[in-house]
């Protein structure tokens, strides 16, 4: 679909269609015969409101199963604060629906709209509202379809019937501060866990998670454009500081509860729980450390837990998504780092090798267990970026999805494989509904068309082969145009892999290029997708190691693109903000301007689950904090840097801009500070999105050309 809109420049309709998300089809689920598949899309243009819809599988007819505007009446959606701030960490910028459950049929659906409760027939393609004491979060039906369970702001966690009658309270909190049934911060943040209970198969009890977050320090975050409103309080559980304390219960259906049993005092992280028919709940818990974890199972009916797997690493263990889970015949599926290769384990054995690096489990079935990898450090024949999907089953190890190019994720059940594949050579994601290798339809997207072309070139960059982008101007001739100006656009940190074979993700650093600059975008060690050794390697100095990768690998390409090596700036956000002004203060040899957004400035600040991990307990370690610190660097600051932070960011606060904005005043050092009023860790507003962009470039143009 293209743009309707002919007064558009891309950082407008990219901010307007939220980076080309409007519109395309997400959140797939299969019914566990095959016979649809539920998904959410929005219409055309700017409207972000998500319907539900259905795909008949047998005749690929989709229809609308509940439309937001409908079910409201035309009203405006309202939102609870917690409701925004698990869309916050999230970063979910869309409206209308944005999650559903099912059934274990798939014939049901429930969502929160407006903080209300929805169900929706998915057969009829009929939806209704139920009675709830909301404004509620997380809704969620039993597996037979008889009830749905679901928390609210008052941190209870509640159940009602499907037919509108019984609801009630199963937990209540005991004071303020305790929530029954949701994930608390740290869990959403970092743990990638964002539910906070769990059906039986059978039905009659749920496993249910208390946090109580009264331990946890206060911070507090104001608008300050805007004094008479009140600060937002957050608990935000800084490195070093106390977390929530997190425990499990057993709940029945008729309230009585039976707390789940096991060393909280060596592992507070309760990092997953998976309760299936395969076989008793598992849990996966953390020591605070993250070098050890252990899997455990659970008595239904005693709440005891028992150790099934102990792992441990000397330098951290990663969280993956979709393990640890049950095979239907009941054998444990996990992803585990062994002998410097990260693979995946169906009972005690592991089922791929040196070839594939684990990135996730997409589902597990009677025949197969369905994945997606990277290439290990072992294969030197694909090309960067590149990530498929695979199937571990009776014939072995075998790729979904043939070729190198793509980028791809799929759901899967009762035959029928939803397969979203992303090229290099075209925009956005196609999505198709395969039975085996049949295909038997396609889901639409009504996505805007880019009005522009990203063009990456692909490179593994220096001696350690670092993945890298590269961009150039459209036109650009390289005897008529002679050296570009260079522009570092990295990530570069943990979880944020930036070199994808695909197009959308890099069409920001395609219209830095079209500005007139060369764009290097280049994935060091610390980011994901290499192996465990290369992810490991920032352990306790995140600072020198992605610093020198981003450095080694500019030079590296400045021996085949036309880079100017004397104008070279760099911008990024969050980590990638971090990355750009510990590029200026300690390599103004290389790097002559940076851009940097929400950087973490000072550790101390950041987050327990994440910091920790790699940098260790600020306690024990101080002198680590310190050596990552950019405030200890201040004075060295020689270079034009500009440095931009939301000031209703609870994610990375503003006070860490702030902080070093102090810093470099107390040294004398000229800077630039721009403050975002009500803009979070996202910049989902329009204007701002779209203005933030050209203020860069005309910053880094002044600065490089200065």
């Amino acid at each position: 679909m293209t743009t309707e809109n002919p007064a558009d420049t891309f950082p407008r309709q990219y901010a307007r269609t939220l980076r080309y998300t409007v519109g395309a089809p997400r959140s797939f689920t299969v019914a566990p015969d095959g016979s649809r598949v539920a998904f959410l899309r929005s219409g055309p243009g700017s409207d972000r409101a998500n319907l539900l819809w259905t795909l008949d599988t047998a005749t690929g007819e989709e229809r609308v199963a509940a439309d937001p505007a409908a079910l409201l009446g035309g009203g405006e959606e309202h939102l609870s604060a917690a409701e925004k701030a698990r869309r916050e960490r999230s970063r979910e910028g869309s409206a209308g629906i944005v999650g559903y459950a099912l059934d274990g049929a798939a014939a049901l659906a429930a969502f929160a709209l407006s903080g209300r409760l929805f169900a929706a027939d998915l057969a009829a393609g009929t939806a209704r509202e139920l009675p709830a004491a909301g404004p509620l979060l997380d809704p969620r039906p039993a597996p037979d379809g008889s009830h749905v369970a679901y928390a609210n702001t008052a941190g209870e966690l509640r159940i009602t019937r499907t037919d509108g009658s019984g609801d009630r309270a199963l937990a209540t909190p005991e004071r303020p501060g305790v929530t029954w049934g949701q994930a608390e911060f740290i869990a959403q943040e970092e743990m990638d866990r964002d539910r906070g209970f769990w059906w039986s198969p059978g039905c009659d009890r749920l496993l249910v998670a208390r946090a109580d977050d009264a331990p946890v320090r206060r911070w507090w975050i104001a608008d300050p454009a805007n004094p008479a409103s009140t600060p937002a309080e957050v608990a935000y559980p800084a490195a070093g500081t106390a977390n929530a304390e997190v425990t499990l219960w057993l709940v029945g259906l008729d309230g009585t509860r039976t707390e789940v049993g096991w060393d909280r005092e060596a592992f507070p992280y309760l990092a997953r729980v998976h309760w299936s028919a395969g076989g008793p709940p598992l849990l996966l818990v953390q020591a605070r450390d993250q070098r050890s974890q252990q899997i455990r199972t659970v008595d239904p009916a005693t709440g005891a837990s028992e150790l099934l797997v102990a792992e441990q690493d000397e330098v951290w263990l990663d969280l993956f998504p979709g393990v640890p889970a049950w095979t239907p015949d009941g054998r444990l599926v996990r992803i585990a780092d062994q002998d410097g290769v990260r693979a995946l384990l169906v009972g005690d054995l592991p089922v791929t090798d040196a070839a594939l690096h684990l990135r996730s489990v997409v589902s597990v079935t009677e025949e197969s267990v369905l994945f997606s990898a990277s290439a290990g450090a072992a294969d030197q024949e694909l090309p960067p970026g590149w990530q498929g999907l695979f199937r571990a089953g009776a014939g072995g190890v075998r790729p979904l999805v043939a070729g190198a190019d793509g980028a791809a994720s799929a759901v899967h059940a009762g035959g029928v494989t939803v397969l979203a594949t992303a090229s290099t050579e075209r925009p956005g994601t196609t999505v198709r509904v395969l039975r085996g290798d049949t295909e038997l339809a396609t889901i639409a997207s009504y996505a805007e068309t880019p009005l522009l072309t990203a063009r990456p070139l692909f490179r593994f960059a220096g001696e350690r082969r670092i993945p890298a982008a590269v961009f150039l101007p459209t036109g650009y001739d390289a005897g008529r145009d002679g050296p570009l100006p260079v522009l570092m656009d990295p990530y570069g940190g943990p979880h944020g892999q930036r070199v994808v074979r695909a197009h959308n993700p890099h069409l920001t650093s395609q219209w830095f290029a079209d500005q007139g600059f060369a764009v290097v975008v280049a994935d060091g060690r610390g980011t994901p997708g290499r192996s465990p050794a290369w992810e490991k390697a920032i352990a306790f100095d995140v600072a020198t190691v992605t610093l020198d990768d981003q450095v080694a690998a500019v030079q590296a390409l400045a021996e085949e693109f036309p880079l100017d090596l004397g104008r070279v700036a760099i911008r990024g956000w969050s980590y990638g903000g971090y990355l750009a002004a510990l590029a200026v203060l300690r390599r103004p040899d290389v790097f002559h301007a940076a851009v940097s957004g929400a950087p973490v400035t000072d550790w101390e600040l950041y987050d327990t689950h994440y910091t920790e991990r790699y940098l260790g307990h600020p306690g024990e370690r101080p002198e680590v904090y310190r050596s990552n610190s950019l405030i200890e660097d201040a004075a060295k600051l020689e270079r034009p840097l500009m440095l931009v932070h939301g000031l209703a960011d609870d994610n990375v606060v503003a006070a860490h801009t702030l902080r070093l904005s102090s810093a470099l005043l107390a040294a004398g050092r000229q800077h630039t500070v721009l403050p975002l009023s009500g803009v979070t860790h996202m910049t989902p507003q329009e204007q701002v999105a779209e203005n933030l962009l050209l203020l860069q470039v005309d910053f880094l143009r002044s600065a490089l050309a200065g």
